[in-house]
């Protein structure tokens, strides 16, 4: 049993890294292959914004011709200098229920750290800030997020066997009710006044149009979240295509006051079974998979709920609840997911509650300090 670092911009091990997920979850009705091209794109530094200010490996471990484990080790520079920290992430860690096959890749992923002089390792964290966080500890009965990481119970222990210690949660769940009816009211109220309004959108094309306008308001809204870093243009790029790869317009909204942009509610289709009949590739059938999904989904994603700080407390918030509530209850929806809401964001996680939001998934992020 050994370690391989893998060739980036190799066909062959992209295939081999790609490959492991498939055959440890198979028949698992819960696990989501990843959407088609994403692990082809992540190991081609030339095609991956990433690599423009940033640097990763990956690796498996082998025994014989089988792989039985795998991880990528990142030093993501633009976090490291926002936060004034020297930390490399891990991303992408599969592994078989052998705790020396654990042991051997995080081993290989402390060592890669040290090299660049890195004092702590943390993870699961990916090369784009939307990458969904942690390793699931809590909610293995359920279909996960677009893009949220779904893994067996025994990855927990294999992890914290190795010397990592809990960092922080981030908590998902289902709305399972309507919002007090006082949050519509109150949203009446604050439209009468003429201050706020909703932006709709109709079409893809609109929506691009948005998306500096939308960026700039991320950037505003999340620069105080402990998750958060800058993006680069090329980055916002890639993420804006990834949501528009799936999105619906009719579940995309803004928050305006006046003509500024105050919030924005952002929600998808939840593709995954989609996904799942793919196996990943878009050809022969996969590209219909998803087409057929996304015009009828069931469920639907909520993966951005964020208003400034300077419109809290002048009816904006109500505004965000209520049109939220809206977006839910007028189609044909059957449930929808609050995604990754970050445990340390109290404000957040006492508005999801009394929204009525039943936390039912636990995602847990980890760390490790390193002897330098």
């Amino acid at each position: 049993m050994q370690v391989r670092k893998l060739e980036k911009n190799n066909k062959v091990d992209t295939r081999i890294f790609k490959s492991l997920p498939f055959q440890l979850y198979e028949n698992n009705p819960y696990w989501v292959p990843p959407f088609p091209g994403e692990i082809e794109k992540v190991m081609q530094p030339e095609k991956h914004p990433f690599y423009q200010h940033s640097d990763a490996d990956f690796f498996v471990v082998e025994n014989e011709n089988q792989i039985l484990g795998r991880i990528a080790v990142l030093h993501n520079q633009m976090y490291c200098e926002f936060h004034n920290v020297k930390f490399g992430f891990f991303y992408y860690f599969e592994s078989v229920n052998d705790p020396e096959v654990a042991r051997l890749l995080f081993q290989t992923a402390e060592e890669w750290c040290r090299e660049r002089d890195l004092d702590t390792l943390i993870g699961p964290k990916g090369f784009l800030r939307s990458n969904g966080n942690g390793i699931l500890v809590e909610g293995f009965d359920q279909l996960p997020a677009v893009g949220v990481p779904y893994n067996p119970p025994y990855y927990q222990s294999l992890i914290e066997a190795n010397g990592f210690e809990k960092s922080h949660d981030h908590l998902s769940g289902y709305l399972d009710r309507h919002p007090n009816p006082k949050i519509h009211l109150i949203a009446e109220k604050v439209l009468d006044r003429g201050n706020f309004r909703i932006q709709h959108f109709y079409d893809t094309a609109e929506i691009i149009r948005w998306i500096p306008r939308v960026d700039e308001i991320q950037q505003k809204a999340f620069n105080s979240n402990p998750n958060y870093y800058p993006t680069t243009p090329a980055e916002f790029d890639l993420l804006a295509k990834n949501i528009l790869a799936i999105a619906d317009p009719k579940f995309l909204k803004a928050i305006m006051h006046q003509n500024d942009v105050a919030g924005f509610l952002v929600a998808y289709p939840n593709i995954n079974r989609a996904l799942q009949k793919a196996r990943g590739r878009l050809l022969p059938l996969g590209w219909l998979y998803l087409l057929q999904e996304k015009k009828n989904p069931h469920i639907l994603d909520i993966n951005g709920v964020g208003l400034l700080p300077e419109y809290q407390g002048l009816g904006g918030n109500a505004l965000l609840y209520s049109e939220l509530d809206n977006v839910i209850h007028s189609t044909r929806i059957k449930k929808a997911e609050i995604v990754q809401v970050d445990e340390r964001n109290l404000r957040s996680k006492s508005d999801m509650e009394s929204m009525g939001v039943r936390f039912s998934k636990i995602h847990r992020t980890y760390y490790k300090k390193l002897n330098i």
